[in-house]
């Protein structure tokens, strides 16, 4: 018998009993679709925060200052940051970063709001997507021009529009809230919880020059935090750890450790490695539910064994050989597998693709998952049918013909 036979027949009789094979393939399916979901989020996932970071600057150093050790002295200057992008020659961009709560209000209407100061630089190394007007300049840092750049969140629930360049918002601490024109508006990261969240728990996102911030809050020209964006990723290290030294030296604090180099990559690596083992985790959890489904397929294999116990009498006493009966319902066990395997991938890639709208993460389905989801489903059908097939095989023909 050829195998275009065995496969007909493997058909016909899954079709004979499409619910006790439906019910069969469950488990491959469930088991399947959660492997190929999980699998498919986790690295859309990693790909989406990969992608932010890339943004920010995959070649960016972020240099703290460690409060545990640093003295009143040690805080950077804005003139240090100036001299970082000035002396060291592998950075690119240089920016400090002040960020603050304050309050942000058009006059009718106020909302608690995160102040973020920096150079002109801030936009080159954030990479912000700017949707109406511009981000301010080196020469409005430099003079602590009133002027701001805000999200698009922040420009609709403050201004019901968008496009708000040109008008002004009151910007400050609650008792002393200084005016700023808007030059620009940049796309929210909250635009995605906007319809599930409540006004109150979004706040209002406002940039400005980091002079104007401390001139508006009252604070002194320094920071604890300072990001600088290297020329290249092969100067990444470099240009971290001559700004520290550049830093110490201005200071006069070099061996107190004050000054720390995050490089961006090594945390992206950081991540990336907790979200694999996290979704090789889930993932090896949910395949448990695949032996389940292998374990459901050798029952029903060998329920349709008992059943069909006159026919191998018969099919044996007319010439069928040992291995043909084998091969036949080994066929039928793997056939069960592959479809549930199929229908399992369709529903997975469909649930990853719902649960990654929910989230907000575009999920990834790599031809590899697909080719091994469908390999592992057949490797199931086979270990799971060879004991069943081999019942079958093995039966006595005399004894196959008496039974009843």
């Amino acid at each position: 018998m050829n195998l275009i036979e065995n496969v007909k027949m493997a058909l016909a009789s899954i079709w004979a009993n499409k619910m006790r094979s439906f019910l069969t393939m469950l488990g491959i399916i469930i088991g399947i679709s959660s492997v190929i979901a999980v699998v498919s989020l986790g690295q859309g996932g990693q790909n989406t925060i990969t992608g932010e970071f890339e943004k920010i600057g995959a070649n960016s150093v972020i240099i703290n200052v460690d409060s545990n050790n640093a003295e009143s002295s040690d805080y950077i200057t804005f003139e240090d940051v100036n001299q970082l992008k000035e002396k060291i020659e592998y950075i690119r961009y240089a920016t400090p970063v002040i960020q603050i709560s304050g309050w942000a209000s058009t006059g009718t209407k106020t909302k608690a709001a995160l102040v973020f100061g920096g150079s002109a630089d801030l936009y080159q190394i954030e990479n912000s997507d700017l949707l109406y007007g511009r981000y301010f300049n080196e020469i409005e840092y430099e003079e602590g021009k009133a002027v701001a750049v805000i999200d698009s969140s922040t420009a609709k629930r403050l201004f019901r529009m968008e496009d708000v360049t040109g008008m002004t918002l009151d910007v400050g601490p609650k008792t002393a809230q200084k005016s700023v024109t808007i030059v620009g508006v940049v796309k929210s990261e909250y635009d995605m919880f906007a319809d599930m969240a409540s006004d109150d728990y979004i706040p209002a996102v406002v940039y400005m020059p980091a002079t104007t911030v401390s001139y508006i809050f009252s604070l002194e020209e320094v920071t604890s935090r300072v990001i600088v964006m290297a020329d290249s990723k092969e100067n990444v290290e470099s240009a971290g750890n001559l700004a520290k030294i550049l830093l110490e030296n201005r200071h006069g604090n070099r061996g107190r450790d004050v000054y720390k180099a995050e490089n961006m990559m090594k945390q992206l690596d950081q991540i990336n490695t907790v979200l694999g083992i996290f979704t090789t985790f889930v993932a090896a959890v949910a395949a448990i539910s695949l032996v389940v489904g292998g374990v459901g397929v050798m029952n029903i294999m060998l329920v349709s064994v008992t059943e069909r116990t006159r026919e191998i009498g018969i099919r044996k006493a007319i010439g069928a050989r040992t291995g043909h009966i084998m091969i036949q319902f080994l066929t039928e066990s793997v056939i069960i597998s592959c479809i549930g395997g199929i229908l399992g991938l369709i529903f997975g890639v469909a649930g990853a693709y719902g649960l990654g709208r929910i989230a907000g993460i575009s999920p990834h389905v790599s031809p590899g998952t697909v080719i091994i989801a469908i390999l592992f489903s057949s490797a199931v059908g086979i270990f799971f049918g060879i004991y069943p097939a081999r019942k079958a095989a093995n039966l006595d023909p005399i004894e196959a013909l008496r039974y009843e």
